[in-house]
């Protein structure tokens, strides 16, 4: 992939870049095998690669420079500001619609913020778009609320450019740090979810639920979790760490017990609208603790599925599974070196499969799957 912000040396977030594509595949699978050398896995599945550009389905945008010319993009360690709106991992439609913001923010009068002299409102812009209409969610990050009558003036120019704009918010970050959002979302649509669908499973994107930042192969990645549940035969397991309940709503039949857990409501609220949707009765999602939800819970499913955040899903929720001996443990991870370390201690389950998916191209990030059987199994 050719890069213009990486050949000038202005951006190398793309740390790979200049290695070919295949070979980036090929050293993350040789990354991952060593970091699993000490355990035994009965079947390497080939790597699911992915676009090498325009992947992308949301983009998170510091916003620099001034009213007038504002700047969109990030920002060095010096303060020296970079535009990336010309970013080739963002869909073409993108970069339309930046140009269209950069106007409205001056016309609403919204002053960047300046990190040095702690002034100004307008934090970040991010945006979502949504693969199956292309519609988008806005998200103004801004210091404090008061510049939000402006940003509610001046919304129906920019509603009336930007008709896919479906859902927009501001978000109130008001702490002196580089922290993305605050705990306050104010919605200035009605429409407060963007609708999404991943292999005909309708899902829901609201502004603090997490979600994943390639969709096709994230569709593949639950796509083939459906697959591998399906072919064991269940009729109960858990989601835990579930987000928007991608995974859950992938592998549930309508016989199948399912429970999923998140700590986020609003990433709850989005799943147990989709499970509404399909029309799946045998379902509960829930905004608890994981591993407080695991060690609380009495009764003990056939098969339960994690996807935690980066630091895995620790001692104390491997100790619990452990001790609960579900047949089946379905492990989704963004960080194989913490997966590598939570399987090594649940000592009672075999790898049976493992499968390597590339959510993150010219990076050393990658999306693992993983199954562990019980040795009684």
């Amino acid at each position: 992939m050719h890069c213009a912000l990486y050949q000038s040396g202005t951006c190398r977030s793309c740390q790979w870049l200049e290695m070919p594509y295949p070979q980036q595949i090929a050293e993350k699978q040789q990354q991952l095998e060593l970091l699993m050398s000490d355990l035994l896995v009965e079947r390497w599945l080939p790597s699911v690669s992915s676009a090498e550009q325009a992947f992308r389905n949301k983009a998170k945008m510091v916003v620099s420079g001034s009213v007038e010319r504002p700047l969109l993009g990030m920002l060095h360690r010096d303060g020296t500001a970079v535009d990336l709106c010309e970013c080739p991992l963002y869909p073409q439609s993108f970069s339309a619609v930046f140009d269209v913001l950069k106007v409205f923010i001056a016309r609403a009068g919204l002053t960047p913020y300046n990190v040095a002299r702690k002034r100004g409102e307008l934090k970040y812009l991010l945006l979502t778009e949504s693969q199956k209409n292309n519609q988008l969610m806005l998200r103004f990050v801004l210091r404090s609320d008061a510049k939000l009558a402006q940003l509610r003036a001046a919304l129906p120019w920019l509603q009336q450019q930007l008709p896919q704009l479906v859902v927009i918010t501001a978000n109130i970050q008001p702490v002196h740090m580089a922290i993305l959002e605050g705990d306050t979302e104010i919605f200035l649509t009605e429409q407060q979810a963007l609708e999404e669908s991943f292999n005909q499973v309708p899902l829901y994107i609201r502004p603090q639920s997490f979600f994943q930042t390639n969709p096709l192969v994230a569709a593949s990645l639950y796509a083939t979790a459906r697959k591998w549940v399906h072919k064991l035969n269940i009729s109960s397991m858990w989601d835990l760490f579930c987000g928007v309940g991608g995974f859950g709503l992938h592998c549930a039949t309508p016989e199948m017990k399912l429970t999923g857990i998140e700590i986020s409501a609003e990433a709850i609220a989005c799943a147990t609208r989709s499970a509404q949707k399909i029309g799946l009765q045998n379902v509960q999602f829930s905004a608890l603790d994981s591993t407080r939800f695991a060690s609380a819970e009495g009764e003990v499913p056939e098969l339960v599925l994690v996807n935690p955040p980066r630091r895995g899903i620790g001692a104390e929720l491997c100790e619990y599974l452990g001790k609960m001996a579900p047949d089946y443990i379905l492990y989704s991870s963004c960080n194989a070196q913490t997966m590598a370390q939570d399987i090594a201690r649940l000592k009672n389950y075999r790898i049976e499969q493992v499968q390597l998916f590339d959510m993150f191209p010219h990076t050393a990030h990658y999306e693992v799957l993983t199954l562990l059987v019980h040795q009684t199994r």
